[in-house]
């Protein structure tokens, strides 16, 4: 019988400080690739743990394939706890509000100090600036960066339906770490990383800020968007069900038109020329003249 591969992480160490989504996304996805991940939580037990409504999934779901340990970090016992775990961890990771970590005794210099080796993650609300001690939410930094307004219609910027910010913060908080793992081969030391949901909100909606520089006119909300292709949109059918639909290629249309037999719109010098219009300029260029 063949013995399972061991995952790619499998050996590492990571302790963390998490609540809520990004910070337990970090982690959720160290813990998925094979490290030992050890969640602390004070004596009651993370709040998240308790959340009510949309709330009630978040525990579960990011703290998969974790360890837990209750601690009273504000005791010395608990911290010496900690701090021994921390002496020959690979990863530290805390999404807790600035300074909070320093004046528990975990800032990021206490424990280079402690263990040059280990990598400190921090996932934040804004990265340093003149916003880094500002309190953020997934939604607010929706409304910030123009993601509300992109998702809901004219004039009703809507939150994206998932903790988008929060869970895409977090995987990039594990990237960061994973490139730390990587410097840390060659130099034998760790290092600082951040992660925050502001900036993540920005890449986000980075293609409509580069739409309006291409463009010069202003961006509309995704409901009333003019789409790059012909058919992308949600249809409803003869039996009132709904179904998103959609040909992003010439390919793409020519496979369409023969699976619902419209064989003359396949060939309508009209629809070719939209087609063409609408394509990028490599694909313009491989488009006869008299197309």
């Amino acid at each position: 019988m063949s013995t399972p591969e061991a995952l790619p992480l499998a050996g590492l160490r990571v302790v963390e400080f998490t609540h809520m989504v990004m910070g337990p996304t970090c982690g959720m996805v160290l813990a998925d690739l094979g490290a030992e991940v050890i969640k602390v939580e004070p004596l009651a037990g993370d709040s998240t743990r308790r959340l009510l409504g949309s709330g009630a999934g978040f525990f579960g779901t990011f703290n998969r394939n974790k360890k837990s340990l209750a601690v009273d970090v504000k005791d010395p016992r608990g911290r010496e706890v900690v701090l021994r775990l921390l002496a020959d961890a690979d990863v530290f990771s805390e999404n807790f509000k600035t300074g909070t970590m320093d004046r528990l005794g975990f800032g990021d210099e206490a424990l280079s100090r402690l263990n040059p080796r280990l990598i400190r993650v921090s996932h934040k609300g804004f990265l340093p600036g003149p916003y880094e001690h500002r309190t953020a939410l997934d939604e607010v930094v929706q409304m910030m960066g123009g993601l509300a307004y992109m998702t809901g219609p004219e004039g009703r910027p809507l939150r994206a339906g998932t903790s988008v910010n929060d869970i895409m913060g977090g995987m990039f908080g594990a990237i960061g770490v994973l490139a730390a793992l990587a410097q840390r081969e060659k130099t034998g030391r760790g290092q600082a990383v951040q992660s925050a949901l502001f900036e993540n909100n920005v890449f986000l909606v980075a293609q409509h800020m580069a739409q309006f520089a291409v463009t010069g006119r202003p961006v509309s909300p995704m409901p009333s968007r003019v789409s790059a292709w012909a058919v992308y949109d949600v249809f409803t059918v003869a039996g009132g069900e709904q179904i998103f639909l959609a040909a992003v290629s010439d390919t793409q249309w020519a496979l369409m038109c023969d699976e619902f037999g419209w064989p003359d719109l396949k060939t309508d010098p009209r629809d070719r020329k939209s087609t063409r219009l609408n394509s990028s300029h490599s694909q313009q260029s491989r488009m006869p003249s008299s197309a």
